[in-house]
C-alpha cells in the first residue's frame, strides 16, 4: 500500500480526520501529507490535524483538538445542553488559569479561565452534530458560569435559559445551588431563581 493509500485509509478510519502523529506512526512521511495538502486531497485544519477534501469541518471537534484541556462553557454549553436554540457564532471554552492559549487564539473562540481545582466540576461528554465527542459543562455549572460573567454575555439568552431551567421538572436545582455556593454566588443565584420562578 502506498503512503497516499495509507493516508486515505487512516482518514476513513478516523471519520474523515487524521492526526499527523498517527500517520507518521503508520509509515506516512510528513512530506507526503504536505504534498497531498498542496494538491487538494486533504486539508490542514489545525497544527497536526488534517481532514479529507470532502469532509465538512466540525468546528467544535477542531477547537477541542486544539485545546485538549478546554471545556465548552457559557453560551456554547447552553446550546449543547439544549437551553439555547441559537447555534454559537463564537465558541466559548474554559481553560485552566495559567494555561497557554497560543494554540487556540483566534476570533472564533472566546476564552474563559477557571482555577484548576474547579476545572473538572460538572464536565460531561456531548456529541456534536458531526458525531464527535467533546467535553462540555453540565447545565448547572454552565448557568453559574454565565451568571458570573453576565456582563460579558447575552443577558437575555442567559435569563431565558435560567427560566427554562426553573420550569423544567427534572432540573437539579439543588446541584445548581451547590455549584453557586462553590463559586460564592449563591445569594445572587437565589435572587435570580426567585425572580424567574
Amino acid at each position: 500500500m502506498s503512503q497516499k493509500e495509507t493516508t486515505m485509509s487512516l482518514l476513513n478510519d478516523g471519520n474523515g480526520y487524521l492526526v499527523t502523529e498517527k500517520a507518521v506512526s503508520s509509515g506516512v512521511n510528513p512530506v507526503t501529507l504536505k504534498r497531498m495538502e498542496e494538491t487538494g486531497m486533504i486539508e490542514r485544519v489545525a497544527h497536526g490535524l488534517y481532514i479529507g477534501a470532502d469532509v465538512i469541518p466540525d468546528p467544535f471537534f477542531i477547537a477541542q483538538y486544539r485545546c485538549p484541556k478546554g471545556v465548552f462553557s457559557h453560551e456554547t454549553a447552553l446550546f449543547f445542553n439544549g437551553f439555547s436554540d441559537r447555534t454559537p457564532f463564537q465558541l466559548m471554552i474554559t481553560i485552566p488559569s495559567g494555561w497557554n492559549t497560543r494554540l487556540i487564539s483566534n476570533d472564533d473562540v472566546l476564552i474563559f479561565y477557571s482555577k484548576p481545582i474547579y476545572m473538572d466540576l460538572g464536565i460531561n461528554e456531548k456529541i456534536t452534530s458531526f458525531g464527535h465527542k467533546v467535553s462540555v459543562y453540565n447545565i448547572e455549572r454552565t448557568l453559574c458560569d454565565c451568571l458570573r460573567s453576565i456582563d460579558k454575555l447575552d443577558k437575555d439568552l442567559i435569563l431565558t435559559a435560567l427560566k427554562r431551567f426553573m420550569k423544567d421538572p427534572v432540573s437539579n436545582k439543588a446541584l445548581l445551588l451547590e455549584y453557586a455556593a462553590t463559586f460564592k454566588i449563591r445569594d445572587s443565584v437565589v435572587k435570580y431563581m426567585e425572580v424567574l420562578s
